[in-house]
């Protein structure tokens, strides 16, 4: 059935929206803090047949003034939550019942701002960003994956035409790894310092105990039980065999550099147990949280985008390790309670580039939020591994294209576009599950697994 067209108040022609059509005719007040996506979002409205109003940070006597008139819509476009939040409120309570759409990172905020005002509906622009990036990461013969209950729902690029896949929940974890199994240098040039140390110390004390229930047996005479107790003894500082006292010189003397070499050891050992149980400590030495060394994925810049994509991936089986150069940013605790390994580091350190195996790994994503400092750690990624697949997070900015033009940065997934796409499609009431890019088109998903180019909503089309 095919929407009904109208005329707006203007005399345009108007159509009701549906399922996979954006209303027309349309009073758009856009509320931003950030101007790209505020701008881009403007433009998707205004090419869609609807008139968009940008308010970029409005008090609230020019908020009053603008929701006094004609408005259909109001999209809240911010980056900070408490920021979009009061907006919201603000918005609600001066023009009760209007259609609200506003973006939130949290969660927990969204689902309360949702349900205390029904007329709102809160975007995730880290769920906006996220299925583009992991197709990205994991196959990028897909343009987006997104986990929908058991399932993973892809968009497979065939040219310039798509088609929509269901593929097991776990069907990417597993991928074709050409290189052997890591030898035991390159897990310990995973651990830091401290675990080093540990393993070190460990290593040393196990062979000291070994030589001397050796020199037991062989030079001692003693049954080996005996050289097993007395050797336990010796490397607890409790004492030593007493058949040593009549034992030749020589070993005398090497046994009294060894208990003086047991006694650093020992030493070093308890302090680093105790530096692991009482540090609050972002990798382990082994277990899930130990530091994975082939076929995993590298995320750089632990913000919400990075925490989320990081989650995603172990969700689906996928090892991952994350760089964070903050060690007070705030999504350190969440990654510590999903057992994320998280490295704090500059993810454009070759060092530490090399310590977390990047040259095994399956990709690495670079996801802060600066998008000059993602395209510093593209670079010198490709410097380290030059045919390692990266994934950049950018704006889509002129800094951006000439960088994409000097180097051979990767995958750019560009965040303005296919967030304010998302929400500019939303407050049209149209009903996505999911925008991305693919042959240089934006293109959507929808609910009943159809793809849509969105050049084809434009007026003038």
């Amino acid at each position: 059935m095919s929407p009904q067209i109208t005329r707006d108040p203007r005399g345009r022609l108007a159509r009701e929206p549906g399922p996979h059509v954006p209303a027309t005719g349309r009073q758009v007040v856009i509320i931003e803090d950030d101007e790209t996506l505020g701008r881009s979002a403007a433009a998707c409205i205004e090419r869609w047949g609807s008139t968009a109003h940008r308010l970029p940070r409005p008090d609230d006597d020019a908020l009053r003034r603008q929701l006094s008139g004609p408005v259909d819509s109001v999209a809240i476009v911010s980056r900070d939550d408490m920021v979009a939040l009061r907006y919201a409120l603000l918005a609600e309570h001066l023009k009760p019942g209007v259609r609200l759409v506003v973006t939130i990172f949290d969660r927990t905020v969204a689902e309360e701002v949702s349900r205390t005002v029904p007329n709102c509906t809160a975007l995730s622009m880290t769920d906006a960003i996220l299925p583009s990036l992991l197709a990205s990461c994991l196959a990028p013969e897909y343009a987006m994956l997104q986990p929908v209950g058991d399932d993973l729902v892809g968009v497979r690029r065939e040219g310039v035409a798509t088609r929509v896949e269901h593929l097991p929940r776990r069907a990417l974890a597993a991928a074709s790894d050409p290189c052997p199994r890591s030898p035991f240098g390159t897990w310990f040039r995973s651990l830091g310092t401290s675990a080093k140390a540990l393993v070190c110390s460990l290593i040393a004390l196990l062979l000291a105990y070994s030589v001397d229930v050796a020199l037991g047996v062989l030079v001692l005479h003693e049954h080996w039980t005996e050289a097993v107790w007395n050797a336990a003894r010796t490397l607890t500082t409790i004492g030593s065999s007493h058949a040593a006292e009549h034992g030749p010189g020589w070993y005398k003397v090497f046994s009294a550099a060894s208990m003086i070499g047991v006694l650093v050891l020992a030493a070093v050992f308890t302090a680093g147990v105790v530096d692991r149980f009482t540090g609050h400590r972002m990798t382990s030495i082994l277990g899930a949280r130990s530091i994975p060394r082939r076929n995993h994925v590298i995320v750089v810049g632990l913000g919400q985008v990075g925490l989320r994509l990081s989650a995603w991936l172990r969700d689906l089986g996928v090892k991952v390790v994350a760089v964070e150069r903050n060690r007070q940013a705030a999504c350190l605790p969440l990654a510590r309670s999903l057992d994320i390994p998280v490295v704090i580091g500059r993810g454009g350190d070759r060092f530490l580039l090399e310590r977390l195996s990047v040259r095994r790994a399956r990709a690495l994503a670079a996801v802060a939020s600066d998008g000059l400092e993602n395209i510093a750690v593209a670079v010198a990624t490709r410097a380290v591994a030059g045919d390692q697949r990266i994934v950049l997070r950018a704006g889509g900015d002129a800094v951006t294209t000439e960088s994409q033009s000097l180097f051979r940065i990767g995958a750019v997934c560009d965040f303005p576009l296919i967030v304010s796409t998302f929400v500019a499609a939303t407050v049209l009431d149209a009903e996505l599950r999911s925008v991305f890019v693919a042959e240089g088109r934006t293109c959507a998903l929808f609910a009943d697994d159809r793809v849509l180019d969105l050049g084809s909503w434009d007026a003038d089309a």
